[in-house]
């Protein structure tokens, strides 16, 4: 059961994410550009503050 919901939410994951350059090629260019000129500190900092997002989406959800 567990491998299923966790597949479940990584194919989710993946459509969600294709949806972003199949819709706006152009825009999904310059935003990959733009994240390319960030330096580490700031790309970790984004990584951590969407991953508190996400756990805390999560907790909603599953409360």
């Amino acid at each position: 059961m567990p491998w299923t919901e966790i597949l479940t939410a990584l194919a989710l994951v993946l459509v969600i994410e294709g949806m972003v350059p199949f819709v706006g090629p152009g825009r999904y260019r310059q935003m990959v550009a733009q994240v390319a000129r960030l330096s580490d500190n700031q790309l970790r900092t984004v990584g951590l503050v969407v991953m508190i997002i996400g756990l805390f989406l999560l907790f909603l959800v599953r409360s």
